[in-house]
């Protein structure tokens, strides 16, 4: 089956997160995509998400995928974790979220599903968004259990590197 993918990023104040995870849903639904919303506050930039994309997609296609749902292993990747409920950490939560949402499926049924999912949030460029910065440093630290001594070994710059690592490793990482 081939499928394509698009990305939107930006800014997006949930007050009920089942709530909204149920309009998400149902625009998935109707338009027979798969979207995954993330919190970009934890994705250290372009690179970070579309290795993680990449190594899903690759894991779905081949079998071997630990998650049924495409969306959910978009997530594990992104979270770099083999546990499907460690990976729920890096997705949207109540109150005001920096989001970036990832649609898989066929050209027409993606542009409408975007055009629904571009009147739930405020737009901002993914290259704004998913860009690490030192705001982003201590949820990212914790998520992907990284420690004082690997940032002393490598150096701060090279935390991004570090969180790509992660998301290689997922399947390997208990």
């Amino acid at each position: 089956m081939q499928r394509e993918i698009q990305v939107i990023c930006g800014a997006v104040r949930i007050p009920n997160l089942p709530g909204f995870l149920k309009i998400v849903n149902t625009i998935a639904s109707e338009n027979e995509v798969t979207i995954q919303g993330l919190n970009a506050d934890l994705i250290t930039g372009e690179r970070h998400l579309h290795f993680a994309v990449g190594k899903a997609l690759r894991a779905v296609a081949s079998g071997m995928n630990v998650a049924k749902d495409p969306g959910i292993e978009i997530m594990r990747y992104a979270a770099g974790e083999r546990q499907i409920e460690r990976s729920f950490s890096i997705g949207l939560h109540e109150g005001d979220n920096n989001a970036v949402f990832v649609l898989l499926g066929k050209m027409d049924n993606l542009l409408l599903a975007f055009s629904e999912v571009r009147k739930l949030i405020e737009e901002k460029p993914c290259s704004e968004v998913l860009a690490y910065s030192g705001s982003k440093r201590k949820g990212i630290l914790s998520l992907f259990r990284i420690t004082d001594e690997e940032i002393e070994a490598s150096g701060e710059e090279h935390i991004p590197e570090l969180v790509i690592e992660r998301v290689a490793l997922a399947n390997f990482v208990k």
